[in-house]
């Protein structure tokens, strides 16, 4: 079955998580995923509040930039969410936008060298191994959480360059792909992924996430059309959805069968009901994707 989510932009203010996340939670939202982009808000913080105000709802970052982290503390985070909230913590980590890593002094000369360094060190410390590393840029010494998780968890990685996307093959349990991406491009990654995952000598599942931009509701296809347009998309092309729950579904299922594990249903930035919106992927959409 194909899992189903939805986006709780950081365009909206934080204190509106709570509203959403319950909202998503009563009407039986498998994921609600939440983005740490720069400068907004933070993932960690608002997944764990987002955790405590919910009782079924499994709550993804997408994801958190890796050069803005020690490896350690990452691992740290993702352990105390599992441990708190098991089996209902989804975390990906990834390059981050590059102007806004320099903008804050953490841009690196190979992203793609951290991304692997930082993926290898932190899947270990999930494991309740005890590392050791001088890479390029992970330097740890005899590190080992105190409190692991009791089941590793899931570690997922987001990327966008045929480069990153092997290497998410190779560190990570799944992949996350940014809205945008049409179902020629799922499949092209999954190709990529699979190379990665070959040459790292990997045969266990990995999952494909994808954002999928949503509109529903009066004024659907202006408001996806405007919202492709501040991304920099075509509307032309196929790279997101307006209309109804059948329309809605028809996409996920589109989506879903170019190679994706799980479709999470990003809305627009001037979606005007963000609660009406997890209500309606949640118990109009699911009910028609199989």
């Amino acid at each position: 079955m194909t899992a189903l989510g939805a986006v709780f932009l950081p365009s909206l203010p934080p204190e509106r998580l709570r509203g959403v996340a319950r909202a998503a939670d009563a009407a039986g939202l498998e994921e609600l995923w939440l983005w740490e982009d720069c400068f907004r808000e933070s993932g960690v913080a608002a997944a764990a509040a987002a955790l405590a105000w919910t009782e079924h709802l499994r709550v993804g970052v997408g994801l958190l930039p890796v050069p803005l982290r020690n490896v350690a503390l990452t691992a740290m985070e993702v352990a105390t969410l599992d441990r708190m909230f098991p089996g209902r913590a989804l975390v990906g980590v990834g390059h981050g936008v590059q102007d806004w890593m320099g903008q804050v002094g953490a841009r690196v000369e190979s992203p793609v060298a951290l991304l692997r360094e930082h993926g290898t060190a932190l899947r270990a410390l999930l494991d309740g191994e005890r590392v050791t590393a001088a890479g390029r840029y992970v330097h740890l010494d005899d590190v080992a959480l105190d409190w692991p998780p009791l089941r590793p968890p899931p570690l997922l990685a987001g990327a966008t360059g045929p480069v990153s996307l092997r290497v998410c093959g190779e560190v990570a349990d799944g992949t996350i792909l940014t809205g945008g991406t049409t179902p020629d491009g799922v499949r092209a990654a999954r190709a990529l992924v699979d190379e990665g995952r070959a040459a790292a000598g990997r045969t266990d599942e990995h999952a494909l996430v994808v954002y999928l931009i949503a509109a529903t509701g009066e004024g659907a296809q202006q408001r996806l059309d405007g919202d492709l347009r501040r991304w920099g998309l075509d509307p032309g092309q196929d790279v997101g959805v307006a209309g109804g729950a059948g329309a809605v579904a028809e996409a996920v299922q589109r989506w879903a069968a170019a190679g994706a594990t799980t479709v999470v249903l990003q809305p627009t930035a001037d979606d005007p009901d963000p609660e009406g919106f997890v209500r309606f992927v949640a118990g109009e959409v699911r009910a028609l994707v199989p």
